[in-house]
C-alpha cells in the first residue's frame, strides 16, 4: 500500500500553460505554474506544509484573541494554536484532510466537514471548487450551515506570491500594487486589530501602494480594504519584476485583503514571497463582528478568489 505523503493526496490540473498541484490537506494549493515559472511559493509533496502555504483559513481567517468569543450571547473558548500571540488563529481545516468529490483534467471538487467541538459548535460542511483555464486558478468555496442553529464564519487563501524566484530577501526589489484606500493597523506583540487609517494620511503613505512600486524594506503584515474595483466588481493585487509577475484577484464578497512579506520567516524563507491573501473579514472579526458572516441553518456562504499570471 502507498503511503500518503506529509500534504495529502495529490492532485494535478492542467489547462492553458498553468499546472496546478493540489493537496487534500487543508485544500491546499502546494504549487502554480505558468509556463513552468513558480508564480506561488511551492512546497514538497511529502513535506508538512510551511507557514499555511495555499491553505484554506476556515471558519476563519487570521486571529482571534486569546481564543474567546461571543455569538448569540453565549461565550465560546476556542484552542489556543498560536502560542507567541494567544490567539487561535486561521481556523480548523488548513490541517484536516478533505476528500475528492470530483475531479477532470482541469478541475477538483474538495469537501470536509468542521464537526460541532469546543469553542465551535456547529457543523459545517465546505466544498472548495478548483478551476484551471488560460486565465488561471480559480477557487471557489462554499460553506453549508448543517446544524440547527445559526453559525460565524470567515474565509481566507494563504497563497505566497512570486514574481521571481523564492530566494531569501527577495521580495526587496519587487513592485506591489494594493488597491486599498484603508490599511488596518495591529499590535507588534499579538498581531491584533488596534485602528483603521486611511492610507494615503498614515505614517507619509508608508502603507499606501495603490500606485505600483517597489516594496523596499517596508515590512507588512497587515488587512487592507476600501478597494477599487473594475467593472466587474474585481479587486487586484500585483506583485512584479522585470516584467513578470502574478495577480490574486477576488470579488466583492470578499472585501479585505491580508499583505505580508514574510519577515518572520526563517532562514533562506525570509521575504521569500509576498502573501496576498483574500480574505471575507478582517482579524479578530468574530469579536468585532466587521464583515463577520453569519449562515442560518441550512444555508450556504460562497467565496472565491483567482490567481493568474502577468
Amino acid at each position: 500500500m502507498a503511503t500518503l505523503p506529509a500534504s495529502g493526496a495529490q492532485h494535478t490540473l492542467r489547462a492553458g500553460g498553468y499546472r496546478a498541484d493540489i493537496a487534500t490537506i487543508g485544500a491546499s494549493v502546494r504549487c502554480l505554474q505558468h509556463e513552468g515559472r513558480d508564480i506561488i511559493v511551492p512546497f514538497d509533496a511529502n513535506e508538512v506544509r510551511p507557514a499555511m502555504r495555499g491553505a484554506l483559513l476556515a471558519p476563519w481567517p487570521n486571529r482571534i484573541a486569546d481564543g474567546r468569543y461571543v455569538f448569540a450571547g453565549t461565550q465560546h473558548q476556542l484552542p489556543i494554536n498560536e502560542i507567541a500571540t494567544r490567539t487561535a488563529s486561521h481556523g480548523l481545516v488548513a490541517w484536516q484532510n478533505f476528500t475528492v468529490a470530483d475531479e477532470q483534467a482541469d478541475s477538483l471538487v474538495l469537501t470536509a466537514t468542521i464537526e460541532p467541538q469546543p469553542g465551535y459548535p456547529w457543523r459545517i460542511r465546505v466544498d472548495v471548487v478548483f478551476g484551471l483555464t488560460a486565465d488561471g486558478l480559480r477557487q471557489e468555496v462554499s460553506a453549508t450551515n448543517l446544524s440547527d442553529d445559526a453559525a460565524p464564519f470567515g474565509v481566507g487563501a494563504h497563497p505566497y506570491l512570486l514574481a521571481g524566484p523564492a530566494d531569501r530577501e527577495a521580495v526587496d526589489t519587487w513592485r506591489l500594487q494594493i488597491p486599498a484606500e484603508r490599511v488596518l493597523l495591529v499590535s507588534a506583540d499579538r498581531m491584533l486589530p488596534m485602528e483603521r487609517f486611511d492610507v494615503i494620511d498614515h505614517e507619509a503613505g508608508r502603507y499606501d501602494f495603490r500606485t505600483a512600486r517597489p516594496l523596499g524594506s517596508a515590512a507588512l503584515n497587515n488587512a487592507y480594504t476600501g478597494l477599487a474595483r473594475d467593472e466587474r466588481g474585481m479587486a487586484c493585487v500585483r506583485v512584479m519584476h522585470d516584467g513578470v509577475g502574478v495577480e490574486a484577484v477576488w470579488d466583492e464578497g470578499t472585501p479585505w485583503v491580508q499583505i505580508y512579506t514574510a519577515d518572520e520567516s526563517a532562514g533562506g524563507d525570509f521575504r521569500h514571497g509576498i502573501a496576498g491573501e483574500p480574505r471575507t473579514c478582517p482579524p479578530d472579526a468574530f469579536n468585532s463582528g466587521t464583515d463577520r458572516a453569519v449562515i442560518e441553518a441550512g444555508a450556504t456562504f460562497t467565496a472565491g478568489w483567482a490567481i493568474r499570471a502577468v
